[in-house]
C-alpha cells in the first residue's frame, strides 16, 4: 500500500502554509483509523509531491509503525501508538519523531493539533509516556551528573514548563498566561538555557526527574 499525502487548510486567522501529511504505508488497523480521523479533521487528500510535508506513522507500537521508513531523513516526524514502552520511544526518535500520541487519544481535533505541532517544531509527548521514559532511563544521565546549581527556575519559567509538559503550545500557553506567543518563546529559551537543555522535550525530562514540574 502507497502512502497517502494529505493537506489540511490554514487554521482560521493563522497565515501559515497549507499543512501536508504524508501517511505512511504500515501500520494496518491502526492507519486507516488515523486517516480516518485526518479526514474527519477537515484534512484533504491532495496530490503527490510532499516537500515539506509531515509524515505520519501509525501503529500497534512504534515499531510496526516505522516498518518501511526510512531511520531519518524526511520532513518532521508524528508517530501514533497503541502502546509505548522506553526502548519504543527511543526508536521513534532515532526515526526523527517530534510528537507521539497514544492511539486511545487521537481524536481528529488531537491529531490536528499534534500535526501542526510538528510541522512547528513544538515536540509533544504524553506524560505517561515520558515518565515510563524517565524510569527506566539509566542513572547515570547526564542530568543526574551535571545538576544545574542556584535556583533552577522563575516562578513564570515553571509555569510554562508544566504547560509545555500537559501537551499545550506556545498559543495555548499565550492565551492561559494572557501574554503575547514571543513572551512564552521568551521565556522558553531562556530556562533551556538555564537548564542547559537542548529542547522542549528534554526541559520537560528535566523538569520531571528533577521534581521542578
Amino acid at each position: 500500500m502507497t502512502g497517502l499525502v494529505l493537506e489540511a487548510a490554514p487554521e482560521a486567522g493563522r497565515r501559515e502554509r497549507a499543512l501536508r501529511v504524508h501517511l505512511g504505508p504500515a501500520g494496518g488497523a491502526a492507519r486507516d483509523t488515523v486517516a480516518a480521523g485526518l479526514r474527519r479533521a477537515g484534512i484533504e487528500l491532495a496530490a503527490a509531491g510532499s516537500d515539506g510535508a509531515v509524515r505520519v506513522a501509525a501503529g500497534r507500537t512504534p515499531g510496526a509503525a516505522l516498518d518501511g521508513w526510512p531511520e531519518r531523513g524526511g520532513g518532521p516526524l508524528l508517530l501514533v501508538a497503541d502502546t509505548f514502552t522506553a526502548a519504543g520511544v527511543r526508536l521513534a526518535v532515532r526515526a526523527g519523531a517530534v510528537v507521539m500520541l497514544q492511539s486511545a487519544e487521537a481524536t481528529p481535533e488531537r491529531l490536528l493539533t499534534a500535526v501542526r505541532s510538528a510541522r512547528y517544531g513544538e515536540g509533544r509527548m504524553p506524560y505517561g509516556v515520558l515518565v515510563r521514559l524517565l524510569g527506566e532511563a539509566d542513572d547515570s544521565d547526564a542530568e543526574r551528573r551535571h545538576p544545574v546549581p542556584g535556583p533552577p527556575l522563575t516562578a513564570r519559567q515553571r509555569t510554562v514548563l508544566t504547560l509545555v509538559a500537559e501537551g499545550h503550545g506556545n498559543a495555548a500557553i499565550a492565551r492561559e498566561l494572557s501574554c503575547s506567543q514571543h513572551t512564552v518563546k521568551n521565556v522558553m529559551y531562556d530556562l533551556m538555557t538555564r537548564l542547559q537543555v537542548r529542547n522542549r522535550a528534554h526541559a520537560v525530562a528535566y523538569g520531571v526527574r528533577t521534581g521542578l514540574i
